[in-house]
């Protein structure tokens, strides 16, 4: 078997066993079980139940690259955003047992967040970047962790939606999706201010005495 469907055996076992188990109490034996694979290959392929977690993350991230529509490019940078993270609840949709059973963990534990939240933050990056959407420096960052958390907050309405078209899961995102523009607008507001003093900053460090001081360091490393 190649190591990639080897893989995906194992992430699909793990995602089926999550949907009938309790997080806690989900074990490395009864996943290697459901995969028909013995202990010691699914070890060789994975750390534990964050590393395939992380796996089937990365999963549902491709699966949502692979289908970006084109056709989307000259809408407004929400719209896109909106139509991929739509994608990405169709890519979800065949496992909403297990994440049902892993609302559960986070609603009793969690602290459980802390160690999610780098899985999280890493697929909304990339959900950022099929938009379209900076992701570099601090900004980026403020703006995948914020989409991750209004991701999360968006994924326990479509849980329990069940309407077809996924009205109040629509509804639901694009507030969301709002309120983030309005934070990063603020936030830009914020840097535009800030700029000006930053630059006056920056060049009351370069002049003396800092200057000399930076010389002679210069001097010294040189």
């Amino acid at each position: 078997m190649a190591k990639t469907d080897k893989r995906a055996k194992i992430v699909d076992a793990f995602m089926a066993v999550l949907g009938e188990t309790d997080w806690q109490d989900v074990t490395m034996p009864m996943v290697s079980a459901r995969a028909g694979l013995p202990l010691s290959e699914l070890r060789a392929e994975f750390d534990g139940k964050l590393a395939i977690l992380a796996a089937f993350a990365r999963h549902v991230d491709v699966k949502v690259l692979e289908g970006m529509d084109a056709s989307m490019q000259n809408e407004p940078a929400k719209d896109r955003l909106f139509d991929v993270l739509m994608r990405r609840f169709d890519v979800l949709s065949p496992h909403k047992s297990a994440l049902r059973g892993l609302r559960r963990t986070l609603r009793r534990e969690p602290g459980l967040i802390q160690a999610f939240m780098p899985i999280a933050v890493r697929s909304h990056r990339w959900m950022l970047q099929a938009a379209e959407i900076e992701t570099a420096g601090m900004r980026g960052e403020i703006a995948a962790r914020g989409l991750a958390l209004s991701f999360a907050r968006v994924v326990d309405v479509w849980l329990d939606d069940e309407d077809a078209g996924l009205a109040a899961t629509m509804a639901a995102l694009d507030r969301r999706l709002e309120e983030g523009a309005r934070i990063m607008r603020r936030i830009e507001d914020a840097e535009r201010v800030a700029a000006p003093f930053r630059a006056i900053c920056r060049s009351l460090m370069e002049a003396r005495p800092f200057g000399r001081r930076r010389e002679r360091r210069n001097a010294q490393a040189a």
